[in-house]
């Protein structure tokens, strides 16, 4: 499928080492037993207030280090969103099956035809093996977004490939990977989190212009305008209390006519979507692509703050690879 490319197996520091369960972007405190990925009770750790004082200290002079580079040497699509549970990375991605043409006029209200794909999310090891493949998606609804973890289960939106459309936002029980309906929103939706504190659901429309909030079965109870203009927010996670992180990416055009991919990370107080602390991150892929143009997730473990991340599709470059950059703290 792909030509070979260099598999590192520094798993001392990445694979091995994060069984010891460092502090996830995701707030979570759990342990993974057996080969199989079936994982022992988990909890959300509420005060996950490293991860935020070491976010807000970094800035354009970070020294990030790429440290493993792990193909993953199964189909992958085009990823979207990362989710750690433990020892496992649950994976959202979209595969094409027919892709979107735009119409000359809208119609319908769309700009494009809704295209056929099915949608994923690929269960990992650190290591990059795959342990499950969970399908999800109806109809026109097959793009999954930006993904997160609750504690509980694993937060996944699924909406059709074209912006102002329709969405379905499933949960999966990360131990046995059961997948449940939470409810539909008559818009694209991108990336969702859910607040630990509220309970509400917190999500981004296409481009991540528009941001919402969800209460108790998916009543709407906000819409406002994203009031960043630099990044358009791709993959979220919760962290401390009634807070995210976003990671995404603005196409920007150079001099010659081309085009350069601006990378970057926000801190947003979930309530009023103030934007706290904004980084850009400035680390490209085999392919090109800037790291945090699709899943991102963060983590500290100890005196160090790790990236994982996974920018580049399937079927370009070396294929799609799990990016470890490292930072001290």
């Amino acid at each position: 499928m792909r030509s070979p490319t260099l598999r590192h197996t520094a798993l001392r520091r990445f694979g091995v080492a994060a069984a010891a369960l460092p502090l996830l972007a995701a707030g979570l405190v759990g342990s993974v037993a057996g080969s199989s990925g079936a994982s022992a009770p988990t909890t959300r750790h509420y005060g996950d207030e490293p991860l935020v004082r070491t976010f807000k200290d970094l800035d354009r002079t970070t020294a990030w280090e790429l440290t493993d580079r792990i193909a993953l040497d199964f189909p992958t699509y085009h990823p979207q969103g990362f989710a750690l549970v433990g020892n496992r990375i649950f994976m959202s991605t979209v595969e094409i099956i027919q892709p979107t043409v735009a119409y000359p006029e809208p119609q319908g209200g769309y700009d494009r035809t809704p295209g056929k794909g099915v949608g994923h999310v690929l269960v990992l090891t650190r290591a990059g093996d795959l342990l499950r493949d969970i399908e999800l998606g109806r109809g026109h609804m097959y793009h999954p977004g930006g993904i997160d973890f609750d504690g509980h289960d694993v937060w996944v939106p699924v909406a059709q490939y074209r912006p102002d459309s329709r969405a379905v936002v499933y949960t999966i029980d990360p131990r046995t990977y059961q997948v449940r309906e939470r409810f539909t929103y008559d818009d694209h939706v991108g990336g969702v989190v859910r607040d630990a504190v509220t309970g509400d659901v917190h999500g981004v429309s296409w481009g991540s212009r528009r941001m919402f909030q969800w209460g108790g079965g998916g009543r709407l109870k906000d819409v406002s305008a994203n009031r960043s203009h630099l990044l358009d927010y791709q993959d979220c996670s919760y962290v401390d209390r009634g807070k995210q992180i976003c990671s995404g990416i603005t196409g920007l055009p150079t001099a010659d006519g081309g085009s350069y991919e601006l990378g970057g990370l926000a801190l947003l107080r979930l309530r009023n979507n103030e934007i706290l602390h904004e980084v850009p991150f400035p680390y490209f892929s085999t392919a090109s692509h800037v790291a945090t143009r699709n899943p991102v997730a963060l983590e500290i473990d100890g005196d160090t703050v790790r990236l994982l991340a996974a920018p580049d599709d399937g079927e370009e470059g070396a294929g799609t690879e799990l990016l470890i950059y490292e930072a001290p703290r």
